[in-house]
Order: C-alpha cells, then sequence, then structure tokens
C-alpha cells in the first residue's frame, strides 16, 4: 500500500538579503528544501543543496494553481517535469530539483526526482511522494490564496 503524504506551502523570503517571497513546498511538516538538502549530503553528492523556492517574478509558472497540478503548458525546461525548487540565487533555471507531477481521479504523485545539471546523480531512493488529490488541492488553494494576498500587501 503506498503511504499518503500531506502538503503544504511555505512563502519564505528568498534570502536574509531578498525579501522577494519564495513558495517552498512542504512535505509532512518538513520543508522540501530540507529534504533534498539532508538526502544530497546523505548521497555524498557535490555540491549538495543550494536550493530555494520557486520565486514567480522571476520566471512565469501561470496560474499556481494549474503549474502544481501540471494541467496546463506552462514553460518548462523539460516537457515532462515541473520544477519543485529553484537555486538559492532565485533563478529557477540555474539549480532546479525537477520532478513529474501526476494526478489520477484520487491523488497526485511527485516522482522521478532529478537535478538536470547532474544527470548521474540518482534520486530514484528520494520519493516518491503521494498525496491524497482533496488535500493536495486545497494546499495550493491556500497557497495561492497567502501568495496573492502577499502580493497585494507589498510595498512598491
Amino acid at each position: 500500500m503506498q503511504r499518503i503524504s500531506t502538503v503544504s506551502f511555505a512563502l519564505v523570503p528568498l534570502s536574509e538579503d531578498d525579501h522577494v517571497l519564495s513558495i517552498v513546498p512542504v512535505v509532512d511538516e518538513v520543508l522540501l528544501t530540507r529534504l533534498i538538502d539532508d538526502f544530497e549530503r546523505e548521497c555524498r553528492f557535490e555540491p549538495a543543496g543550494g536550493y530555494a523556492g520557486l520565486v514567480s517574478s522571476h520566471f512565469n509558472f501561470g496560474p499556481l494553481d494549474r503549474y502544481f497540478m501540471a494541467a496546463d503548458t506552462t514553460p518548462t525546461l523539460v516537457p515532462d517535469h515541473r520544477h519543485l525548487l529553484g537555486c538559492k540565487c532565485g533563478e529557477v533555471g540555474c539549480w532546479p530539483l525537477e520532478a513529474r507531477i501526476l494526478a489520477t481521479e484520487r491523488q497526485v504523485t511527485w516522482e522521478g526526482f532529478r537535478q538536470p545539471f547532474r544527470r548521474e546523480r540518482d534520486y530514484s531512493s528520494f520519493g516518491c511522494f503521494n498525496f491524497d488529490l482533496g488535500q493536495y488541492r486545497q494546499a495550493i488553494h491556500e497557497m495561492a490564496s497567502a501568495f496573492a494576498a502577499s502580493s497585494r500587501s507589498a510595498p512598491e
């Protein structure tokens, strides 16, 4: 039987010096940045980590609900993968973590994780993550609402 995880999305500043908001997936109450950093260190990948959330003001992800459902033709660097994390510099194409997002009638799965600039790395033991479709959609809705509200209240 597949383990069902929970997902949410944290809106966090890109860095202490850059207060632009980034979107970081949270799996079972652990930031995806931490999960992947720990995994890469355990595998002794060099460099390890270096990821941050997605910065929508730096790349046109399109409507966030459709992007995280892989429900449209939003431009991606690889057609069958979506960026779940970008580089700590804020540029998604600099150092992304990619995965396939597959949706069925009952669940959403993140699988096939990869770092496209280190194709020799094996991420097969990282993930896959399965989410209840209703909980996943609710998490996306809450993130998109919070993101829209923060954008409206941001100083110009």
